[in-house]
């Protein structure tokens, strides 16, 4: 693989590098740095954790180092990310490059924002709805940009930011280098692209495999009930630290209070939470001042944490594609890592989704007990034999939490006939009940035996 010091990037920031530990590129940095030197426009399709940021970081801090008239704007969706954005910028310039950034976005006081702006920053990073509070109020002038990066733009526009991103492009000078990045490219970003990029080189970096690959990934069938208990379990047999996605920002506060009361060592962030305590929160789980972490998918883009080993989905994301940005907040960096998924009887079919999207070659099997206790390079192999066994057990795991097989054995035996009239019918008369069974002899029934008994789809 090719080496940072092949791409023609300065010593100053290839000293930087070296201490940051990074020697070699991901494949959208080897594909982004030089084009970026040269002013290009990129249109980029890769997703989180390739090393987006320094993609794009690099070539900015490269340009601008050179030429001290130049100056950035980068859109970002969220504020967690705009400040990760920073941080990693600053990582990049080190002590001996002098290029001062300003992170505008909501939440943060904008007095001291405008002095911020006051001190002429040449990288502006921040939400596109706080950088057009600035336009409005006329304390940030955009004419004198030469770089425009939109970060994570799909995001951006299932935000609603689309009109803000438009207004504030609309204030930027025409001759500009204009970098998008994205995790998709549906219509819309499509016309952006064609709107705002001129000519521009196409990156497309297949990273789902690379995310997903090192990641021991298992799912449980759960009932909902169950689920506080079986986190409690699950968090006190597990060493490192660990992100637990939740649907909502009370469900959120619910548990984190539960889990403080019994003793975890814990903390939570979600869209209640001010932004000044966010971040705190955020740097002391950072520096590792406490374990686990409750989040909103609030959380899932732009929390850069290497040391997070395991992601707990206590409930699943409403999104598909968030269920990507949320288990790659593990396995950072080449690291492995972990990924559990609660699933209900009400999480069917979103799982179903997810399924399809993460084994996209896979035809016709979504059962979550595919995954149990299994990585998805294991599942992979595993997977035309399952298809085969198409067992009571199979059929079970897809609708309920499993339990003592002889048990239910047992039970079915027992209850057999009575259960599967009173599943399909309301009338409880056998002359009745035998009459619709003669008249729907195209229906399957249940095969009994005395090793096992199958129910199939009617």
């Amino acid at each position: 693989m090719e080496k940072f010091d092949k791409l023609g990037i300065s010593k100053e920031i290839l000293s930087n590098l070296k201490f940051l530990n990074l020697s070699h590129p991901t494949p959208v940095q080897q594909k982004a740095i030089r084009p970026g030197f040269e002013g290009k426009d990129i249109l980029a399709i890769a997703n989180t954790g390739t090393g987006k940021t320094a993609a794009f970081g690099i070539p900015i801090i490269e340009r601008l180092n050179k030429n001290k008239s130049h100056s950035a704007i980068i859109l970002t969706p969220t504020r967690e990310l705009a400040v990760q954005v920073g941080k990693h910028l600053r990582d990049l310039m080190g002590k001996s490059i002098k290029i001062k950034t300003a992170v505008l976005i909501g939440g943060d006081s904008i007095k001291k924002q405008i002095e911020l702006i006051k001190q002429k920053p040449r990288i502006f990073i921040g939400t596109p709805g706080r950088i057009n509070d600035h336009i409005s109020r006329k304390t940030i002038s955009l004419r004198n940009i030469n770089i425009l990066v939109l970060d994570e733009t799909d995001r951006m526009l299932d935000l609603g930011f689309i009109d803000q991103i438009q207004k504030i492009i609309n204030f930027l000078p025409i001759n500009r280098q204009t970098l998008l990045f994205t995790a998709t490219l549906p219509n819309n970003i499509k016309k952006i692209s064609e709107k705002y990029l001129n000519d521009p080189l196409k990156i497309t970096v297949e990273t789902k495999e690379n995310i997903l690959k090192n990641i021991d990934h298992s799912v449980l069938n759960i009932k909902q009930a169950d689920k506080y208990k079986k986190l409690l379990e699950e968090l006190n047999s597990r060493h490192g630290s660990i992100l637990v996605f939740m649907k909502t920002k009370h469900s959120s506060k619910r548990i984190y209070l539960k889990l403080q009361k019994d003793g975890m060592s814990v903390n939570a962030i979600h869209g209640n939470v001010r932004q000044n305590k966010r971040l705190n929160i955020l740097n002391k789980f950072r520096n590792q001042k406490f374990t686990v972490l409750i989040a909103t998918d609030i959380a899932a883009r732009g929390l850069d944490i290497p040391h997070i080993e395991h992601v707990i989905n206590y409930d699943l994301p409403q999104r598909t594609e968030d269920y990507i940005h949320r288990i790659g907040r593990t396995a950072r960096a080449g690291k492995k890592g972990s990924a559990l998924s609660f699933i209900s009887e009400s999480d069917q079919k979103i799982w179903r989704n997810i399924y399809k999207l993460i084994t996209p070659d896979e035809k016709g099997v979504h059962n979550s007990n595919s995954l149990i206790g299994k990585s998805f390079k294991q599942n992979n192999k595993d997977l035309k034999t399952q298809k085969k066994k198409k067992s009571s057990r199979n059929f079970k795991g897809r609708f309920f939490k499993s339990t003592n097989e002889d048990s239910m054995t047992q039970k079915k035996r027992k209850n057999n006939s009575r259960n599967f009239k009173g599943r399909f019918f309301k009338s409880n008369n056998e002359g009745s009940m035998t009459r619709k069974k003669k008249n729907n002899n195209s229906r399957k029934v249940v095969k009994s035996s005395k090793k096992n008994s199958t129910i199939k789809n009617i």
